[in-house]
């Protein structure tokens, strides 16, 4: 349905005599759900495509709205007006802002992304043959407002100039008019047209795909951050092995992630029966998890191994290839511009993907190692990963006993000390029973108790801890930090040896 505050404003607009239409991806969505698919594609009609982010297109210059919309703002030179609104949804009061745009063509796009002149126009097929592509270049129109609740076809127009609708039946992504001139007009469409065909699960038109190979250069001339954002809803989108595979497809992932492309042709060994590039986007194909983050991380868990392969004995070998590629993938973050939060967790999940897990050797202290190492927030996404790199190697059981057991094992220990704040004392118990100054040596300090509590919980207690303080307050900071490495078991050293045998010689 459409919104009854988009209403108003189109009734007010109309009222002043200007034409006024609904115009963009809300039409889209409008006719996905409610029009075009509802009897022919029920997978598609089953799935949210809700309407949003509902636009208006109007005659009306911006000076016109602002007479119209008081409490309207036009700060930019495309002639968009802001409106706020007040709705309410749910039983609470929400603010939005609607956007209004007078009708406007657009010449030469020197920078590839904005256009260089922008005018004003008066007819409707002049501003939607701007747009990118047929299936966003349609417009509405209400006719009967009184009938718009049942959906009554007959209470709105469809404004379809260059097939939009036969498109979305025909399930493809067309750019408008000539597609070349449409990607150097703004480069970022290429990734659009992706991330369209993987959020509706459609293809791109042939000559539209052609133009993207051909163009895909291009793609430079848009900031890093744009990229990553249409790279993150491709992710988020129901086909996120489609998206990845159609920007290999179309060459722009030369141009994106050029490192993940270093895995093409590069052969495994032992139970990998795939390259790495395909073994990376098989993985993520596979991953069980919908948070775009593991299902990053799963697509670039292996980068590192094509620049630590090694033949040892006819076999292929990727000693260390999680530390690797954790750093590779830290330099692809930070030139994508993620957020600190988002690369410290995707590294952190690649680095540590290759934990140890077999039945009977791993104990409650290796598992309470693991979680101090990774994060308890992070268990069941490293279980995900595990789960699509087993399933991306072409192994048919997702999650094999010892896989399950140590998900047992993790349960069991959840609330064992793993950290500093989980000891029974702190910073400032130590500087009192110690008389010493606040300062590094205190963390150190803690650092030595939590590895030998970690080894056994039931030293987490004050009269252990207090007493073990004392004989640490000796060593001076050096010491201490050494001391806190000694702890590390033989039975970790052998684990991790373990590890390597099983998983890293494949």
């Amino acid at each position: 349905m459409i919104p009854i505050y988009i209403q108003e404003i189109l009734k007010k607009l109309a009222a002043h005599d200007f034409e006024a239409y609904i115009v963009g991806g809300c039409v889209r969505d409008f006719c996905v759900q409610n029009i075009l698919v509802k009897k022919e594609n029920e997978q598609l009609n089953n799935k949210n495509y809700q309407p949003k982010d509902w636009d208006i297109t109007t005659n009306a210059r911006p000076e016109q709205m602002l007479k119209i919309f008081s409490r309207g703002k036009y700060e930019n030179q495309f002639g968009t007006v802001l409106v706020p609104v007040e709705i309410e949804e749910e039983g609470e009061e929400k603010k939005e802002v609607v956007e209004i745009t007078t009708y406007r063509s657009e010449q030469g796009y020197g920078d590839r992304r904005h256009p260089d002149e922008i005018k004003f126009e008066d007819k409707l097929e002049n501003d939607l043959e701007r747009r990118d592509f047929t299936i966003n270049a349609m417009a509405m129109k209400i006719l009967d407002y009184d009938s718009l609740d049942g959906n009554n076809q007959e209470s709105f127009e469809i404004v379809d100039l260059f097939g939009g609708q036969k498109d979305l039946k025909k399930r493809i992504v067309r750019a408008v008019g000539e597609p070349f001139d449409r990607f150097r007009e703004d480069a970022l469409r290429m990734m659009r047209a992706i991330r369209f065909a993987c959020q509706l699960n459609f293809s791109i038109e042939d000559k539209t795909l052609r133009a993207i190979k051909k163009l895909a250069g291009s793609i430079k001339f848009i900031s890093n951050e744009r990229i990553r954002d249409e790279l993150v809803k491709i992710l988020q989108s129901d086909q996120p092995y489609h998206g990845i595979m159609l920007l290999h497809e179309s060459n722009l992932l030369n141009y994106i992630i050029p490192e993940l492309l270093r895995g093409v042709g590069v052969k495994q060994d032992r139970h990998h029966t795939y390259t790495v590039f395909k073994h990376s986007v098989l993985s993520l194909k596979y991953c069980p998890n919908k948070d775009w983050q593991v299902r990053l991380a799963s697509l670039l868990h292996d980068i590192g191994k094509p620049q630590t392969k090694k033949i040892i004995k006819k076999i292929a070998t990727f000693y260390n290839h999680e530390y690797a590629g954790a750093n590779i993938v830290k330099r692809v973050m930070k030139r994508l511009k993620f957020s600190v939060k988002d690369s410290q967790r995707i590294v952190n999940l690649i680095r540590n993907h290759m934990f140890y897990y077999n039945v009977g050797e791993v104990t409650a202290s290796s598992v309470r190692r693991l979680i101090k190492k990774v994060g308890k927030e992070n268990l069941s996404d490293l279980i995900d990963i595990r789960i699509a790199d087993r399933l991306g190697s072409g192994v048919p059981k997702a999650k094999p006993y010892k896989l399950r057991h140590l998900e047992y094992m993790m349960e069991k220990v959840q609330f064992d000390p793993v950290s500093v704040k989980s000891l029974v004392i702190n910073g400032d118990d130590l500087i009192k029973s110690l008389n010493i100054k606040p300062g590094p040596k205190i963390g150190a300090i803690l650092d030595v108790l939590l590895s030998e509590v970690i080894e056994d919980p039931a030293l987490n207690n004050t009269k252990f801890l207090k007493d073990r303080s004392k004989s640490l307050s000796s060593l001076n900071l050096e010491e201490l930090r050494a001391k806190a490495q000694e702890i590390i078991t033989e039975k970790q050293v052998q684990e991790d040896q373990e590890m390597k045998k099983e998983y890293f010689v494949n």
